[in-house]
């Protein structure tokens, strides 16, 4: 419930700095012409994002037979949480990360890079995909829509602003250099209040996901490799589309290792000291069965994965 309150807080503060940037202008009609651009262009992000972001990494979809072990882990984890079962996908990509994507969940996908499934082990590969999992099943996708929705709206009120008489407008008591620093400022401000919701929803997703396999050390463990690797191994797909690094379980992206107020994940460190605490309020015993230490991705029709690596503990 706390990360649920803080989350419903920071959009009533988007949504508050939103109303004010609009009544400082004072363009009721392009105040709504930026909301209506907005909610269309995310709109069509929420019920295609998942197309998109699995194109533009190169997804193959998985199942049961080219992916066995994978598969199903999830199938046991999205069992133990409750929900239908999400369609899997392999990104080849040497950099350990994952990440889900979907609408709802009934529409979700979870996707693993080849590099994860050579660096961790099933433990560890089953606490990420239980946090992946956490997202499909509080709406994450939805919530930072509605957020990027609020964000992107407030960003086009600053950029009209000059346009519609912002700095002449009876309601704007800054003039026209306050106008002017308007502009710069409030896309700032929805910028940080939309990296909070981010992190906020992290830590979120990792206590359930904790929940959810039975065992936070497995998830503590595996990021503390995955961020380690991140580190060392470059994402070359999400150095060129940095707009998506907040789906990764980790920041894929190099030189983000802070928990900043412009960070969309929270320090690697602080997330794995909450999972410790979980583990030493007496939380274990999970319900994730142990399964073999071997897994091998088969090539499919669209390409070959390669098989699963002699230096991981799946081989």
């Amino acid at each position: 419930m706390a990360g649920y309150t803080r989350t419903a807080i920071l959009l009533a503060g988007m949504t508050a700095l939103f109303m004010g940037v609009g009544y400082l202008i004072g363009g009721g009609g392009g105040m709504m012409i930026a909301l209506l651009v907005a909610l269309a262009m995310n709109a069509f992000s929420y019920w295609n994002s998942d197309k998109l972001v699995l194109h533009m990494y190169g997804a193959r979809e998985v199942d049961a037979r080219s992916a066995p072990e994978l598969y199903g882990l999830v199938r046991e984890l999205a069992e133990n949480a409750g929900l239908p079962m999400p369609k899997v996908y392999i990104i080849d990509n040497p950099q350990p990360n994952a990440f889900a994507t979907g609408r709802n969940p009934q529409h979700a996908a979870v996707a693993a890079t080849t590099g994860i499934l050579r660096t961790l082990s099933r433990e560890e590969l089953a606490g990420v995909m239980a946090h992946e999992l956490a997202h499909i099943k509080h709406h994450d996708t939805l919530i930072m829509t509605v957020t990027a929705t609020i964000a992107g709206a407030i960003s086009m009120l600053a950029n009209f602003a000059l346009f519609f008489g912002g700095g002449n407008n009876r309601n704007n008591p800054l003039g026209l250099i306050g106008m002017i620093l308007l502009m710069f400022l409030a896309p700032l401000a929805a910028m940080i209040v939309q990296m909070a919701i981010s992190r906020s929803r992290e830590y979120e997703a990792d206590r359930v996901g904790a929940e959810i396999c039975g065992q936070p050390m497995w998830l503590a463990s595996a990021l503390a490799k995955i961020a380690g690797a991140v580190q060392r191994i470059p994402n070359e797909q999400a150095e060129h589309n940095p707009a998506t690094a907040h789906m990764f379980i980790v920041n894929p992206l190099h030189g983000e290792r802070m928990d900043n107020l412009f960070s969309t994940h929270p320090a690697t460190e602080n997330r794995i000291a909450r999972l410790r605490a979980m583990a030493a309020g007496g939380m274990g015993g999970g319900p994730v069965r142990e399964g073999p230490r071997t897994a091998r991705v088969a090539p499919g029709r669209g390409g070959s994965v390669p098989p699963i690596g002699p230096r991981g503990p799946w081989s």
